[in-house]
């Protein structure tokens, strides 16, 4: 079978070429929904192997075929080998020709596999890319100059989502791993940190702790606060006494306002809340006080719910969803406030790059919706009904009562305020498409005569290649 998709990029060829050469690429144009891990990108388009997990161990391996390759023009990859038949016979030609209004690209397809499997993972891999490269033109001069990025928590899906979109930003990102640092990682105790961590490294964006999602037990409750409070306190203090680093990032989270503010907007100067996620923020966030008084600039971002269709509540209600008993959680009137997978991964590049980003920011949607509208959303989208109401007990038999009330029951309308002052712009401002884009309900584009417009200058790329 052959399958042939067209789509346009608001770039110059150049700057799209080299976008797929730069590690990360691989990664972000990995759909989430297709049960496939990128476990190795080529080091080269012209010869190199990409791998791909499944689940179960299985791997899926393609090697580019050099009598294809030419260079900022095409290249080809094919399978060579498959954990299942329809994959096995497999050969994606990408064509790059100049368009008017940007980088037209052409993908050719032969496989066993039918069109309308392959058609969500296109239309995400274009979208994608489309969309990587308007917030590359929103940055603007802030990505002209190559910066190195450490990273913790790159095993998570955040932290390996910001860590390869600073990839094919053109930036170097060093992995901060707590065991066994592959090529290019460094070993990070958290107890006990080197103290040459962080040498030579312009920015650190920490993201690593214990998953708050869960049953909300003592021991739990302690892991979550003992990965977070004194970890990050040690690397401030090491970002403190680094002379390369001028930028700590730090993921926080909107728990700190607590678990029911009702219909109060939310902004980052509201007051914070009470309870033991609000304790744990709190604590936190101070944790990074020995940074900030050495001069460095600090950025918290305190997230919401964040919309992945690989990790947190959205793989959890996608397959309740799936058979026919999704719904509201009680009457649905509680606040959810949430952010996009990739919107969440832009602000914390932004943090990272923008010398105007300080202190605490809301790292939320614009747009919080009510339980009941969430779940509309979801089901519309997977075609299945939404009329029968999970009562409190639901969640509550899974997180515990406490995990429930702060977390699945959480009532909480968030504002970006600060955000939207400082001119970020969101790719998925309503949850509708947000979750069309990691669930695989968007169309392929058609082949483009003009491209969408997009106001904004500057280079995909950091410095030059």
């Amino acid at each position: 079978m052959s399958f042939t998709t067209q789509h346009l990029v608001p770039a110059p060829r150049e700057d799209v070429w080299q976008w797929h050469t730069r590690q990360g690429a691989f990664a972000r144009l990995t759909a989430p929904f297709g049960f496939m891990t990128p476990l190795q990108q080529a080091e080269s388009l012209a010869d190199g192997t990409s791998v791909l997990g499944f689940p179960g161990g299985l791997k899926w391996v393609a090697r580019h075929d050099l009598s294809r390759y030419q260079p900022r023009r095409s290249f080809a990859d094919v399978c060579i080998n498959a954990p299942f038949r329809s994959l096995a016979n497999w050969r994606h030609e990408h064509f790059f020709e100049d368009h008017p209004e940007g980088t037209l690209i052409t993908d050719k397809v032969e496989t066993r596999i039918p069109a309308g499997a392959l058609e969500s993972i296109f239309a995400y891999r274009q979208q994608q890319l489309i969309e990587d490269f308007r917030f590359a033109h929103r940055l603007g001069a802030l990505n002209a100059e190559p910066r190195t990025v450490a990273v913790t928590g790159t095993h998570g899906t955040v932290g390996a989502a910001v860590a390869a979109q600073l990839g094919t930003l053109g930036h170097t990102v060093i992995p901060l791993v707590r065991s066994n640092p592959g090529p290019g990682e460094r070993l990070w105790r958290p107890q006990l940190p080197a103290k040459d961590l962080l040498e030579g490294v312009d920015v650190l964006i920490h993201l690593a702790g214990e998953p708050i999602f869960g049953r909300f037990n003592s021991a739990h409750k302690e892991a979550i606060r003992d990965s977070r409070v004194e970890p990050t306190r040690l690397l401030a203090q090491m970002a403190a006494e680094t002379p390369s680093l001028t930028t700590l990032v730090c993921a926080s989270a909107i728990g700190i306002y607590g678990p029911d503010r009702g219909e109060t907007e939310l902004t980052e100067e509201s007051e914070r809340g009470e309870g033991f996620l609000a304790d744990v923020v709190a604590d936190w966030e101070a944790a990074c006080g020995p940074a900030r008084e050495a001069g460095k600039r600090v950025v918290n971002l305190r997230t919401g719910i964040v919309q992945s269709a690989n990790a947190g509540i959205l793989p959890l209600l996608r397959g309740l969803f799936s058979t026919g008993l999704g719904g509201a959680f009680g009457k649905g009137t509680m606040w959810n406030s949430w952010i996009a997978q990739d919107d969440l991964s832009d602000m914390f590049i932004r943090a990272a790059l923008d010398p105007a980003w300080h202190g605490v920011i809301n790292a939320v949607s614009p747009t919080p919706v009510l339980n009941r509208d969430y779940v509309d959303a979801l089901g519309s989208l997977l075609h299945r009904p939404t009329i029968i109401p999970i009562p409190s007990v639901g969640p509550a038999l899974l997180l515990g009562k406490e995990g429930a009330r702060e977390l699945a029951l959480a009532n909480q309308k968030v504002l970006p305020t600060r955000a939207e002052a400082l001119g970020h712009t969101f790719r998925y401002p309503e949850i509708a498409p947000a979750l069309a884009h990691e669930l695989g309900g968007e169309k392929l584009f058609e082949a483009p005569t003009s491209a969408p417009k997009e106001d904004g200058s500057g280079s995909v790329g950091a410095g030059k290649d």
